[in-house]
Parts: C-alpha cells; sequence; structure tokens
C-alpha cells in the first residue's frame, strides 16, 4: 500500500500549525494572511460573514499571500432547528433587557432574530473565491455539498469532539479532520451524542483515540497555546495543531482592545463554556454576562442558538465600543495566559521553532 503523503505535504505548509478558525471580530484577512505566509494555515471563521463578504474576504486574503488558506462554516443541521419555547424566550430576552440597562445601553434587545446568511450561498461565495481548504464545525455537510467540493478540488476538513464523530466525518469523505478537546476555545463543534454540541472530553485524550481510529490525518485543538503544546499533539499522532486564543492578542487580530486586556489578565480558571451569548456551548472569559445566566444555562432555559446570538448582538457591540469586557463574548481558551501581543508571524515561528527543538528537529 502506498505511503499516504502528509498533511502539510498535501497543504504545501512549512509548520504544523493552524490557525483555529474564530468568526466574529477576529475574522480578518489580515491575520488569515498573516499565518498562511508565514507557513502555516491561515483559517477564516465565515460563518457570520454574508456571501458577498466571504468573496471580498478571499480576493483579500490571495491578495495578501500565496500561501494555502482555508474558509470554515458552520455546516447546516439534517433537521429544522427547534422553535424557541415563548416562555423561554421571554424570561431570557427579560434578564437581557436588565443587562442592557447594567451596561449603559438604551435600545432594548431586538424583538426577533435575524435570519443568518444562507450556508449554500456562503460556501458557493467560498468556492467562487478560490478557497483551497474549507472546514466545518457544527455537523458535517450533506453528500451532496461533498460531491460540489471534491468537483472543486477542494481539500476538506471536519471537526470531531469524539471519536465516533472523526469516524463519521471519514465514512463522510473528509480529507482530514480536528478532533476538538474540551479545553477549546470558543464554540464546541461537536454533533452527536447526548449534548448537540459534543462530548467534553479533553485534548491529551481525545486526539491518540481519533489517530488510532481513523486513517486520515488529524489537527489536535483545545488548549494548545505555544510549541510544546504542538510538540505534546505532534507526539499523540497529530499531524498539525490549531491554536485560536494564541492569536487573538497579535498584531493583526482586530479584536477590540477591552477583550484583549481581558485576555491578558486571564487566569488558567478565567474560562467557562457558557450558552448566554449564542444558545449553543462555548468557551469563553466568565463575566456579567454569563454569571447572569449561569443558573438558566444549567437548567437548560436558555434558548436554542441561533436565536440568542442574534439577540446579544447589540450589547456585544456596545461593550466592544465602550472598552468593557464584561458585557461582551470573549471566547477563549484554557490556555489563555500563554497568548502574547507580537506579529502573527512571530507567533507562527516561534511556536513551530520550539516544537521543533522539543522534538529533537530544529
Amino acid at each position: 500500500m502506498p505511503t499516504r503523503q502528509s498533511l502539510l505535504a498535501r497543504l504545501g505548509l512549512r509548520h504544523p500549525v493552524v490557525l483555529a478558525p474564530m468568526a466574529g471580530e477576529p475574522a480578518t484577512p489580515g491575520l488569515v494572511a498573516a499565518v498562511s505566509s508565514a507557513g502555516g494555515l491561515g483559517s477564516l471563521g465565515a460563518a457570520y460573514l454574508t456571501p458577498e463578504r466571504i468573496g471580498e474576504a478571499c480576493a483579500a486574503i490571495r491578495a495578501g499571500t500565496n500561501g494555502t488558506f482555508a474558509v470554515n462554516l458552520f455546516a447546516p443541521p439534517p433537521e429544522p432547528l427547534p422553535a424557541a419555547d415563548p416562555a423561554m424566550l421571554q424570561a431570557y430576552r427579560d434578564t437581557l433587557c436588565n443587562l442592557h440597562e447594567q451596561a449603559g445601553l438604551a435600545d432594548p434587545p431586538p424583538a426577533e432574530t435575524p435570519e443568518p446568511p444562507c450556508f449554500y450561498d456562503q460556501l458557493e461565495a467560498a468556492l467562487a473565491g478560490g478557497a483551497p481548504v474549507m472546514s466545518f464545525t457544527f455537523g458535517l455537510p450533506d453528500a451532496s455539498v461533498m460531491e460540489r467540493l471534491k468537483a472543486a478540488g477542494v481539500f476538506t476538513i471536519a471537526t470531531a469532539t469524539t471519536v465516533a464523530e472523526a469516524r463519521a466525518a471519514e465514512a463522510a469523505g473528509f480529507d482530514a479532520v480536528t478532533a476538538q478537546g474540551f479545553e477549546a476555545g470558543g464554540h464546541r463543534g461537536g454533533f452527536t451524542g447526548p449534548r448537540a454540541e459534543g462530548d467534553l472530553v479533553g485534548t491529551l485524550a481525545l486526539v491518540p483515540q481519533v489517530v488510532d481510529a481513523v486513517d486520515i490525518p488529524v489537527i489536535a485543538a483545545g488548549g494548545i497555546g505555544d510549541g510544546r503544546g504542538v510538540a505534546a499533539a505532534l507526539v499523540l499522532g497529530a499531524e498539525a495543531a490549531a491554536l485560536g486564543t494564541a492569536f487573538l492578542r497579535a498584531a493583526e487580530c482586530p479584536l477590540n482592545e477591552a477583550s484583549k486586556a481581558a485576555l491578558e489578565k486571564a487566569a488558567d480558571d478565567a474560562t467557562t463554556l457558557t450558552s448566554a451569548f449564542s444558545g449553543r456551548q462555548a468557551r469563553g472569559l466568565r463575566n456579567a454576562v454569563t454569571e447572569t445566566y449561569a443558573e438558566a444555562d444549567a437548567a437548560g432555559r436558555i434558548p436554542p442558538y441561533p436565536v440568542p446570538n442574534g439577540l446579544t448582538k447589540p450589547l456585544r457591540t456596545h461593550a466592544a465600543r465602550m472598552g468593557n469586557a464584561s458585557w461582551n463574548s470573549v471566547w477563549s481558551g484554557q490556555a489563555a495566559s500563554l497568548a502574547r501581543a507580537e506579529p502573527a508571524a512571530a507567533i507562527v515561528e516561534r511556536v513551530a521553532a520550539e516544537a521543533a527543538r522539543l522534538l529533537g528537529r530544529g
């Protein structure tokens, strides 16, 4: 049997470093291009972008680098999302009104959540924009989407929080899978089992089990913040490691300064898993919003995604503008204290060099 070509060789990467796709404020072409130019895989978290903005972002990335880059989207659910219970929605919105007052925001929350961009239009925009790699979270696209991607010659990456999900990704024809551990910042990417967000398996336990279970390349994610974490991921059998929080303080990352300052002070126990901001479990810094909704969250009384994501947008925008991270979603993994304020290229080179040295390759 011929030897499978390595992930780095297939994608033309110099370093086993992936910029974890971060939708929202950090999702800018400059950061993606900087990581790709440095020899890693830059990833654009495009889930909240309109098709037009995805096209513009792809053009800007291609103008900024000759390196390989990825576009990440939220896979559509196989069945329509459940409607929010009216009483639950009213209670959630009443609490949000109080938070608006506390934050000094005069306008009440919107009455309804706007419709998110159409996944299939986003997909076509990414393909038209020349994205050589596409990654997905929240599930697996259907067979027709996979056929479309294969026909376009796109390299595909799934997200899995369990061995079963990784096997499903391989069976669906994905070229690689990201094994996302419990420690990861941002939204949980799982799609099977009793939790819609995936099971809470740690990176150290998850990665080697996924490596043993599938024949496609594995990318490790979750709590990896420096070269030591990358080296550990490679020893566990992954072919690359995805880092997100490590790049949030990068010079090219447009995250607001209040959030960057909060990340700089974050300790190892500063994060929590919360549904308060979006209706889906995500790891971020504990703050006034997560604490206010903590009891309702634990009791399963937060409306389902994407309702809260739309309702909290004005508060999050206001918090960023006012420079107050207490009211904003500051997504972060458990290794936030390892992040440094330096150019993205320097982060890639530093992390890769440290990993190579530890593995006896440098």
